[in-house]
């Protein structure tokens, strides 16, 4: 007898995929056999019907012969891979659908990783290193060597894990596919699962001598030393992204590094975006006369032009002399702050000048 599989999911046959993902994970999660109030049997249903509904061809079929088309009895049609069909009361089912078709209960069901992990996924590790610069270096930009200790791919074998000129053969275990079909026993039944051949490594073929450089990793450990450019404006705590420089996988992209870049402070300035601060001291009679003095920048010594009747804690800025945009368009701005300095000690001769002038 027919199922009705959209009934199952409580959607009507215009559903879009987003409905009927969102159907199935709110009764998968109200239905689940984990929960006091779960129910096995309708966990099942629940789930049949979402692989059929979520797969556009078996829609399409479904649709066209109703649920018997999974027996092959829609016009020759012969069963859908991936999905569940008669195996001794259980399931067949493909590993890399898995994430997907469950939406997370993977872990639950006692197939969480295994080997399953999609091929498009798989890559090197990631590598995170933290690289301490100076204040200048953070400003101007430097070139930094860096020595690595990571996974790379073996010279000798160029990854392939066998000794050179050893003769490459199908692997018995799968046939070529890298693949193995096993059985697995869950709180649904017999589950078949698709996982990579042991045997090969998911490669699909062996080889009588591995290579003695790697004993057939393809892989090795080894200290690289690279060189790092770090732009110019960069600030502590940002992270430098280098595609490709982790660590290697047989068969697949290398892993990212990233740099943690740390800034060392410089008792002169402070940092605030991509401007600079300080501060200068001058003397009473500079502040109220006005006059130039020499302030240290990023760039050296510069001279600032303090204004008549200056009053301690006024800012001043000097352009151009602070932060490169990291865009490379400009720099930001140098901010001295002037602190005038009260005069201490004044001789008598002194304090009577002060007077007559009334300040």
């Amino acid at each position: 007898m027919s199922k009705d599989y959209y009934n199952i999911l409580g959607v009507n046959k215009s559903a879009s995929a987003d409905d009927i993902k969102k159907a199935f994970r709110k009764l998968a999660h109200e239905h689940h056999p984990d929960k006091k109030s779960g129910d096995e049997a309708k966990f099942k249903e629940i789930n049949e019907a979402y692989q059929v509904l979520s797969d556009p061809q078996k829609r399409s079929q479904y649709d066209q012969f109703g649920s018997a088309f999974q027996n092959g009895q829609a016009g020759g049609a012969q069963g859908f891979g991936g999905g569940f069909s008669d195996f001794n009361g259980g399931f067949n089912i493909n590993m890399d659908d898995l994430g997907d078709m469950f939406g997370g209960f993977g872990d639950i069901f006692g197939f969480g990783g295994g080997g399953s992990r999609s091929r498009n996924q798989r890559r090197g590790h990631d590598i995170q290193v933290a690289l301490t610069i100076d204040f200048n270096e953070a400003v101007f930009g430097v070139e930094k060597e860096i020595g690595l200790k990571k996974t790379v791919e073996c010279s000798k074998c160029k990854g392939e894990g066998r000794e050179p000129g050893t003769e490459v053969t199908t692997c018995k275990i799968c046939g070529g596919k890298g693949r193995v079909t096993k059985v697995q026993r869950t709180i649904l039944g017999n589950m078949q699962v698709q996982m990579t051949c042991e045997a090969c490594g998911g490669e699909g073929k062996t080889f009588k001598e591995k290579c003695s450089a790697c004993r057939g990793a393809g892989l090795v450990q080894q200290i690289v030393n690279l060189k790092v450019k770090i732009p110019a404006g960069i600030d502590n705590g940002e992270t430098i992204r280098l595609t490709g420089q982790g660590e290697a996988a047989k068969g697949a992209q290398n892993g990212d590094l990233y740099l943690k870049i740390r800034v060392n402070p410089d008792r002169r300035f402070e940092r605030d975006g991509f401007n600079i601060k300080s501060r200068a001291e001058i003397s009473f009679s500079q502040a109220a006369l006005g006059a130039k003095i020499e302030v240290a920048t990023v760039d050296g010594l510069v001279d600032l032009k303090i204004p008549e009747g200056t009053q301690s804690g006024r800012v001043l800025i000097l352009r151009d002399k602070g932060i490169p945009h990291l865009n490379g368009r400009g720099r930001g701005s140098h901010l001295v702050e002037v602190v005038v300095k009260t005069p201490t000690g004044l001789s008598r001769k002194q304090r009577e000048a002060l007077k007559e002038l009334g300040i």
